[in-house]
């Protein structure tokens, strides 16, 4: 089953929670009534907003770390582990160490 639908439809639920939440604080503010929808509160909404947000950026990040598991398997696999190269600011970025096969065309140990 595609887990992306179910990522855009979270996030469409959140938006829509987020704006009724909205409407029905504007209502709150604004007038003496203190309006309810299926007995939720303004706060209840944005609650649900936060949850839906929270659960689609769990299942985006579970479809990214099994996408790229056989990547990282195959390069532990290799023996030689990955290295760290330093981008000042940036941070830290993992690199697989070149291929030094000097007999496939195009590798030589120099370079």
């Amino acid at each position: 089953m595609p887990i992306l639908p179910i990522i855009d439809l979270l996030i469409f639920g959140a938006w829509t929670s987020l704006m009724i939440g909205v409407g029905l604080k504007a209502i709150w503010v604004t007038t003496t009534y203190r309006p309810h929808l299926f007995g939720l509160a303004p706060p209840d909404f944005l609650l649900g907003t936060g949850i839906c947000l929270l659960f689609a950026l769990a299942l985006a990040a579970r479809v990214w770390v099994k996408s790229n598991e056989a990547r990282q398997e195959s390069e532990w696999r290799a023996g030689s582990p990955p290295r760290e190269v330093d981008h000042g600011a940036g941070g830290l970025e993992v690199v697989p160490p070149p291929d030094r096969d000097p007999r496939r065309p195009g590798n030589s140990a120099r370079r």
